[in-house]
């Protein structure tokens, strides 16, 4: 630590990993070279409303609502005042927030960390157990949630004060805001004040909860944000990741308020609705995972994208053929990328002409990247092995032991296979326990997949390995197949030889199950972890099924 910390309540110092056990950190660019003492919220919200003027627009709302920087300043503060003056919440103390997409949520997160406090942000569709599991975790005295959320909430809050906005009452947050002033002086926190707290989206089951300081949150958009993107204040970013996803958190809120732009929230909408209310909306930059993107080409509604200056692609591996439909389709050169809730936000991508298509890009400024093995060593150009990278960002896990398999001698490991190239791009192979090894073969499940994407009546599919007897493993694939499509044996054997016909015949899935819909978490992301499980699950229990569409 650098400087005296700003709180009173010292949890999140007190239960961050051993100091040792930290990976490298780098400040090699001036933008992420900080001073001791900053509060996130006031480089967001207070130094932007003062350079770009209190009355440009900050947030949007599909429906065409507005909040300017001046009313999303004034609704911040007035949050603050509420949390310290009503309720009693001291610098340290952790906030829960629960509620979708909208300006409040992100008025709420603002005021937490104007307060000192620590914001903990949870997807809104999470069950009772879910919730009370984090807030076993990370102990937040009070909750914010959106009233249409507040049951689940309720049911796990403990001894953890509730308190609803959006549903009318004098008790609800929005009355106990208007009766505030709207003057707040902001907590005085240290750089290294731990501002987040961000459980993990759970790909591989249990979720971990990642530490982050107020340095970091303005990281995410000193690096990849201001030198890949380069945004201005006049775009407008839209997107489809919740807020409590990092992803989202970086391409909804900080990136827009850092650098005086604007961002349209959306509630929930299907990928088709959401570039529709993006391109009303004026929408320059767009954020979705290539399954988004997909859906809207096979929609037909490619036009949608047309006006974008920049769209992302992260979340998932994108694939090169979805690149090319894109790039075919619009002329739009998508934005790959990687991050992890751990660093935050992406580190590896490229823009522009610099993009590769198939590759993920170079590492961003401000971090370095290479390729170790399972000893820990660097591996040379065009070696498979695992990703690994160091920057003003990095891995600290509160409370878990897990921080000893996620740091490697001082890199942060990210548990995704890649090589880098003659050229220096790292490209994606599989998560590093997505590699089907079937009769000697090594074959990554995001080419299987990428390919059967390519078959007109797959909508979405996830490849996992089935346990063979005789094979060690074989190709599993879980298919949804468009609407109205029957899946039979006849349409299994069909993507079978459409496989076969588009990659390594050895490639292709012997298993094909088809299923209605796939396991993901709130955040989106497959979750093949689930797929393994069941397939487990079946092979004890032949009975056990996904829901089929068969």
């Amino acid at each position: 630590m650098t400087a005296p910390s700003a709180h009173v309540d010292t949890f999140t110092r007190d239960h961050l990993p051993p100091r040792d056990s930290w990976p490298v950190l780098e400040f090699t660019i001036p933008e992420v070279q900080y001073p001791e003492r900053l509060n996130a919220a006031t480089a967001l919200i207070d130094d932007t409303a003062a350079a770009y003027g209190q009355g440009r627009t900050a947030l949007r709302t599909p429906d065409g609502g507005t909040w300017s920087y001046g009313e999303l300043l004034r609704r911040a503060n007035q949050v603050a005042q509420v949390l310290t003056e009503d309720l009693g919440v001291v610098p340290g103390n952790r906030v829960m927030l629960r509620g979708p997409n909208n300006p409040w949520l992100v008025a709420c997160w603002l005021g937490v960390l104007k307060a000192g406090a620590v914001v903990v942000t949870t997807m809104p569709m999470l069950r009772a157990g879910e919730v009370a599991a984090t807030i076993g975790l990370t102990r937040p005295v009070v909750a914010l949630s959106d009233h249409r959320f507040m049951e689940g909430l309720l049911a796990a809050a403990g001894t953890t004060t509730v308190l609803a906005y959006g549903g009318g009452g004098e008790a609800d947050l929005v009355a106990r805001c208007g009766a505030k002033s709207g003057e707040f002086a902001n907590v005085d926190t240290a750089a290294d004040d731990v501002a987040l707290l961000g459980p993990t989206s759970g790909t591989t089951g249990v979720p971990k909860v990642t530490m982050h300081f107020h340095r970091d949150i303005l990281a995410n958009a000193d690096t990849f944000a201001r030198h890949l993107l380069r945004p201005t204040p006049e775009d407008v970013f839209a997107g489809s990741p919740p807020l409590a996803f990092t992803f989202g958190l970086g391409g909804l809120v900080v990136f827009p308020l850092r650098f005086g732009a604007s961002a349209l929230l959306t509630e929930r909408a299907a990928p088709v609705e959401l570039a529709e209310a993006a391109a009303a909306a004026g929408a320059s930059i767009f954020f979705t995972a290539p399954t988004a993107y997909r859906a809207i080409l096979k929609a037909g509604r490619s036009e949608l994208l047309s006006r974008l200056r920049v769209a992302v692609s992260a979340g998932e591996h994108l694939p090169k053929e979805t690149w090319d439909a894109v790039y075919t389709a619009t002329g739009l050169r998508l934005v790959d990328g990687i991050g992890s809730t751990e660093m935050l936000h992406v580190f590896i991508s490229a823009a522009g002409e610099d993009i590769r298509p198939g590759a993920t890009g170079v590492a961003v400024p401000g971090y370095r990247a290479t390729i170790l093995d399972f000893d820990g060593n660097e591996l040379g150009p065009n070696e498979v092995g695992r990703l690994a990278v160091i920057g003003p960002t990095g891995c600290r896990y509160l409370d878990d032991p897990r921080q000893a398999n996620y740091v490697c001698n001082g890199w942060n490991v990210t548990g995704d296979t890649f090589l880098r190239d003659d050229e220096g791009y790292f490209r994606y192979q599989a998560r590093s326990d997505n590699m089907i090894v079937s009769s000697g073969y090594n074959i990554g499940a995001p080419e299987v997949e990428a390919a059967i994407d390519q078959h007109p009546d797959v909508m979405e599919n996830a490849v996992v390995a089935r346990p063979d007897p005789e094979r060690g493993s074989v190709v599993c694939a879980f298919v949804v197949l468009r609407e109205g499509v029957p899946g039979d044996a006849a349409k299994r054997k069909e993507i079978q030889d459409f496989v076969k016909q588009t990659i390594a015949p050895y490639k292709y899935p012997r298993d094909v199950q088809f299923v209605a819909e796939l396991p993901r978490n709130p955040s989106g992301k497959l979750q093949h972890f689930k797929l393994r499980d069941r397939l487990r699950d079946e092979s004890r229990h032949p009975a056990a099924t996904l829901p089929s569409n068969a």
